[in-house]
């Protein structure tokens, strides 16, 4: 923190009240730049939404800054402070999108009732961090195609998405 007063000309008192270390200082840097490049965002359909944001994630964890962030991910499982700022100014903002996405497909009647949307949430984003923090294999637009695919084969509705339209009866008329 003492380096990043020094070069700012910001007392370091002020630092610490806006962040616990520079580890949360870097994170904020990064998230204002990455929400503008991979905001989660309703598109056309559900699975248009996370298929797009998905792809703008990867390609936005791809770049020298992504890789930074990667690093104060890591770093967060010990550092208590760190975590608590990642959780309110990353994942929680970030869950309640795709929350709110989930629900409007939903309630749209574009997915089957039913799904707890932080469980879609967490089957969605989850195989990408464990390839993006693991490395066992890159995550590619094709890997992300097939992923949200398998999810929505079993989220959406049978009848296209599209809610059931019941003709009403015609009582035949007695002679």
């Amino acid at each position: 923190m003492e380096k990043v007063a020094e070069v700012t000309g910001v007392a370091k008192t002020t630092l610490y009240r806006r962040w616990p270390n520079a580890w949360a200082i870097l994170m904020d840097a990064f998230l204002a730049e990455t929400r503008e490049m991979a905001p989660l965002a309703q598109k056309r359909t559900v699975r248009e939404s996370f298929s797009e944001d998905m792809k703008l994630l990867v390609e936005a964890y791809s770049s020298g800054r992504g890789q930074m962030l990667l690093r104060i991910l890591a770093r967060a499982h010990v550092d208590a402070a760190l975590l608590d700022a990642v959780k309110k100014r990353w994942l929680e903002p970030l869950q309640v999108r795709g929350r709110s996405i989930v629900a409007g497909g939903i309630a749209s009647g574009e997915l089957q009732e039913g799904p707890d949307p932080d469980l879609v949430l967490d089957i969605l984003y989850g195989p990408v961090y464990h390839r993006l923090f693991f490395g066992a294999e890159a995550v590619t637009a094709p890997y992300i195609d097939k992923l949200v695919s398998t999810v929505f084969s079993g989220l959406e509705r049978r009848d296209g998405g599209r809610p059931k339209v019941t003709q009403p009866r015609r009582s035949r008329a007695r002679k």
